[in-house]
């Protein structure tokens, strides 16, 4: 099978190359970035999901598409680079697939498409998303929905993962780790909301799940790994794994907030990309409980369990630093 990943170079698609080239013999992998891979430039090809000449010359041959490219960072400017990769990306990437006979597609979207604070949505939860990401996101799916409508014998699979974190990963949740690891940790809030989160190693073998198992129909599944841990469990896992006793201070939320808007205005005023904001204290404090029951009653097992993906992504990143020769910027 050969198979096209469109924004292969970065974190997800490195890994998901990786997990693919372990089957050579069933998975020929194509990656198509605006970036150079780190560990798999021999299969690369450079180009822009914008771009339908490129695309279509990049998919020929193709028997599934998986689509990662998306600008998917708190602070995209301007806003409207959003919806030109993630929205009219999708389009090109359709027109591309029909004209190359392709009619397989797996699209990484986001449980963004939810919002914050919402009550454990499932996939049938209606989409109420509160940032440019997740509308951009949601207003691709709807175009995927328009689009097998008139394609009713084409094969599509969206998987809406909560935020993944794993090696050489340098997240929101890598930031959280090394804030919490580093002993000087300010918990905003009394600790108590829950962080949704997927270890990549699972994600990419649910993909691999999907290519093998899902071959028509359209579906959707939410991707997070169970049980949800909160953030005090979180911290106590973290002192367990790197052997040292972590105090942490809670703040109250308006404290956190008054804080996060100063920093807004400083990033304002110095026209500078700062860590802290306004947004992501929200997303701090938010709980994160989304339904994955739909993807763990698949059939689906995944290889990791939530704590062994944490022990592996700390070991790696705080007690072998050394190891770090490459690294992936991402939310």
């Amino acid at each position: 099978m050969k198979i096209a990943i469109i924004g292969g170079s970065g974190f997800v698609g490195t890994r998901l190359i990786e997990h693919l080239s372990k089957d050579g013999k069933n998975y020929e992998c194509n990656n198509i970035d605006l970036l150079p891979s780190h560990f798999y430039n021999n299969i690369t090809t450079i180009g822009d999901v914008r771009n339908l000449d490129q695309m279509q010359t990049s998919l020929k041959g193709m028997d599934l598409v998986i689509l990662l490219a998306a600008q998917h960072r708190d602070d995209v400017t301007p806003t409207s680079l959003y919806y030109d990769t993630n929205v009219n990306g999708m389009k090109v990437t359709l027109q591309a697939m029909e004209r190359n006979g392709i009619k397989r597609m797996i699209f990484f979207s986001s449980v963004a498409i939810y919002g914050i604070n919402k009550p454990n949505p499932d996939e049938s939860f209606p989409a109420n998303p509160f940032n440019h990401y997740g509308k951009s996101k949601w207003q691709a799916e709807e175009v995927l929905q328009k689009w097998y409508k008139t394609h009713p014998e084409w094969n599509i699979n969206i998987v809406r993962p909560t935020v993944i974190f794993g090696e050489r990963n340098r997240g929101n949740v890598y930031n959280l780790l090394k804030q919490i690891s580093s002993g000087k940790f300010l918990m905003v809030g009394n600790g108590k909301n829950h962080k949704s989160m997927a270890y990549v190693g699972n994600v990419v073998a649910f993909v691999k799940f999907l290519i093998d198992n899902l071959t028509s129909g359209y579906h959707v599944f939410n991707y997070i790994d169970k049980p949800d841990k909160d953030m005090n469990s979180l911290v106590k896992t973290i002192s367990k794994v790197l052997n040292k006793k972590i105090p942490s201070t809670h703040f109250p939320y308006w404290m956190g907030m008054l804080g996060g808007y100063g920093f807004d205005v400083l990033a304002k005023i110095t026209g500078k990309k700062l860590p802290i904001s306004s947004v992501r204290v929200k997303k701090f404090c938010a709980t994160t409980d989304f339904d994955a029951t739909k993807a763990h009653s698949s059939g689906f097992v995944p290889p990791y369990t939530i704590d062994e993906g944490l022990k592996r992504t700390l070991e790696f990143e705080f007690l072998h630093p050394e190891s770090h020769d490459v690294i992936f910027l991402s939310e």
